[in-house]
């Protein structure tokens, strides 16, 4: 028991980290397509197995806080119907009409879920970011130093050249504000997203070589 919970995940990291490290540097089309089938199948295996177990965990928690009467229930039993009047709607093996995977023609059970539950909900939810958004940018924009005023000058150019307002406002030359923000945009926002997006590979390589030979054992659910 003690083997398969701390020896044999490491040794699975190992050989199958080590085995697509080297396919990457030393690639063969034999070995390229053998383990790419062999790697795709099993990630769809384990998502498969995360998508059910992440089902069950919320299902199970959503349950206990009906069951036990917790503050907030109600919202789970709407989860709970939701969930099980989505899953029913979307089988594919149900040949009520209107239901089933197979029945996605406008005005089926399972589309109707979509285009008017889900997708309302989620422009909703956005909407409410957005406003979460312009709260931090108003804290954050406050010209305290040369950086802070910097970012504030930038970001109400950016702001401002994003609406249609941007382009009603001329700068000369046949430009207007919109062009500032593009700029902006495509040359000093596009140097530093490049420069974190260098860091975070950089990152991914180190905790890979880290997960490879053992350094980093998180991943087996303890610290050690």
């Amino acid at each position: 028991m003690m083997f398969l919970r701390k020896q044999l995940p490491i040794i699975l990291a190992f050989v199958i980290g080590l085995g697509l490290w080297l396919q990457a540097y030393i690639p063969h089309r034999t070995s390229s397509a053998g383990l790419t089938t062999f790697t795709q199948s099993w990630a769809v295996i384990l998502a498969g197995c995360a998508l059910l177990l992440g089902i069950l965990s919320a299902v199970h928690h959503h349950w206990t806080k009906i069951k036990l009467r917790r503050q907030g229930f109600a919202y789970s039993i709407i989860t709970l119907g939701a969930f099980v009047v989505t899953l029913v709607a979307g089988l594919s093996w149900w040949n009520w009409p209107g239901f089933g995977a197979a029945k996605m023609a406008d005005g089926s059970l399972f589309t109707w879920i979509f285009d008017n539950v889900f997708t309302p909900l989620a422009a909703t939810m956005f909407s409410l970011l957005a406003f979460f958004i312009a709260s931090a940018a108003f804290r954050a924009f406050r010209a305290r130093s040369f950086e802070a005023t910097a970012l504030l000058i930038a970001g109400c150019i950016v702001m401002l050249g994003r609406v249609p307002i941007g382009e009603l406002i001329p700068l000369g030359g046949g430009h207007d504000l919109s062009d500032v923000a593009g700029w902006i945009m495509n040359v000093p926002n596009a140097a530093a997203q490049r420069a974190i997006l260098v860091g975070v590979i950089l990152s991914q390589v180190a905790i890979s070589i880290r997960i490879i030979f053992g350094i980093e054992r998180t991943y087996m659910g303890g610290s050690d």
